[in-house]
């Protein structure tokens, strides 16, 4: 092949029973209205108080978790990241970062420049860590590094740390990222080196994982399904191919084209599926069984998640870091987050998933299944969105459209929105705080999961 691809707690809501005793004549108790019925958590929202025992079983495997633990791994990184969210929008600028830590991600840890900040941090329900350097300083760091680097394949891999609160710069040598740094202009004080002979690369080799096959000669893997009007399709890597390329399916029968594809830059691509093809909201587990998909909100660092490929099959680790550079030798790719999952070539294209909520389409990366790695994947919501796709999801998600009234503004089944993007619904102001596409039942009010009332 020409390339390597790799394609908190639950909220638990207590009723008090009573005993009502009426007295005079029958016709003359009033009846209260019942009280109404307190708002999902978000783990119920996202549905990771539900999680499948495939999911389950790869996450004791591949994390050494118990059962009990990796179910609250799940919900507890479901409620985080509505916590995080919310104070990312409270801190605005100061903003230095969230992740999650401990053995079920049961603490939540937010940044800040500011030490003043700390009470409004610890009364969200988050540890407080006040350092240097903001967020947007340090991904402005990052840009120009990433700007110099181009396609230097002796610093492949460039990304913002929160947790160090610096950015990383993984190079071959201390000499190659010393001089990325000076020529870039950057404080050095802002980043950290990490030396590694390690070179990402891309691993070439409608359910998600499964293998297709591009003009009868590479394979890749299935990411999500999607739509575009009445077009079904699915997600995947975009070095697998390019728009035009014609595929087949895991069983050789024609499939469909690619309708758009991205790479380098970003590593993206959609394709078309014939009318013999259905797209579903399964992804391949272990033992070939579905996971369903349920959503794309975008989880936190320090998250678990899981991936499904062609070669290596389902394979679970944690987010890293996000927004993260990466050289390959055709260019550099953008905006991909950094994981420990292992993948191998022909793994490329396939899906990640935290929980139920699709995350990203794998890339690329360094190591393998066998001895371990790292993989980075292109995250799912700014692919759709650059595409205009609809992410299919289980039943569960869909119906109950927005209300058609000219109270409604900026809020529609589909879109993806960002933390702190802000919505008007049923005459209401309502601040995003996870970054996710639309679901028709996610409706804003419905949702304090993902959209604060103002």
């Amino acid at each position: 092949m020409a390339h390597r691809h790799l394609g908190r707690a639950a909220c638990a809501a207590l009723t008090a029973l009573g005993t009502l005793v009426l007295t005079g004549l029958p016709g003359a108790a009033a009846v209260e209205p019942p009280a109404p019925a307190p708002a999902p958590s978000s783990a119920e929202t996202l549905g990771a108080d539900r999680p499948s025992a495939t999911v389950l079983r790869a996450l004791q495997r591949d994390l050494r978790l118990t059962g009990a633990q990796a179910k609250a791994r799940l919900v507890n990184e479901a409620e985080a990241g509505t916590r995080a969210g919310r104070l990312q929008n409270v801190l605005g600028k100061r903003f230095a970062g969230a992740w999650v830590h401990g053995t079920t991600s049961a603490d939540l840890t937010v940044a800040t420049t500011d030490a003043a900040d700390v009470s409004a941090i610890t009364a969200g329900g988050a540890k407080a860590a006040v350092v240097k350097n903001a967020m947007g300083d340090l991904e402005a760091a990052k840009t120009k590094l990433d700007a110099t680097a181009g396609r230097a394949l002796d610093t492949p891999v460039r990304y913002v740390d929160v947790r160090t609160n610096r950015v990383t710069v993984q190079a071959t040598s201390s000499a190659a990222a010393d001089t990325l740094v000076a020529t870039a202009g950057i404080d050095r004080g802002l980043v950290d080196v990490k030396v590694s002979e390690d070179r990402p690369r891309p691993l070439y080799d409608v359910r998600g994982g499964d293998a297709y096959y591009i003009d009868e000669q590479a394979r890749c893997s299935v990411g999500f399904s999607v739509t575009k009007g009445d077009q079904q399709g699915f997600a995947s890597a975009g070095h697998c191919g390019k728009a035009g390329a014609r595929t087949t399916g895991f069983n050789k029968i024609a499939q469909g084209t690619f309708q758009a594809s991205v790479f380098p830059g970003q590593d993206m691509s959609w394709v078309g599926v014939n009318s013999e093809w259905t797209a579903t909201s399964a992804v391949k587990g272990e033992g070939d069984l579905n996971v369903q998909v349920a959503g794309s909100v975008q989880a936190l660092v320090g998250a678990a998640v899981c991936r499904s490929g062609s070669t290596t099959g389902w394979h679970c680790g944690t987010i890293e870091q996000h927004n993260t550079s990466v050289s390959y030798a055709e260019g550099v790719i953008d905006g991909v987050t950094r994981t420990t999952v292992c993948a191998e070539p022909g793994d490329s294209g396939g899906s990640y998933i935290s929980g139920t909520q699709a995350q990203g389409v794998t890339s690329g990366g360094s190591g393998d299944c066998k001895s371990g790695g790292v993989t980075f994947y292109q995250p799912v919501n700014p692919l759709l969105s650059a595409f205009g796709l609809t992410l299919r999801t289980a039943p569960a998600q869909s119906g109950m459209p927005a209300p058609e009234d000219t109270r409604t503004s900026g809020w529609a089944a589909g879109q993806v929105y960002a933390v702190g993007a802000r919505v008007t619904y049923d005459g209401v102001t309502y601040q995003c705080v996870q970054a996710h596409q639309a679901q028709g039942v996610w409706q804003p009010r419905l949702t304090p999961a993902l959209w604060q009332r103002l």
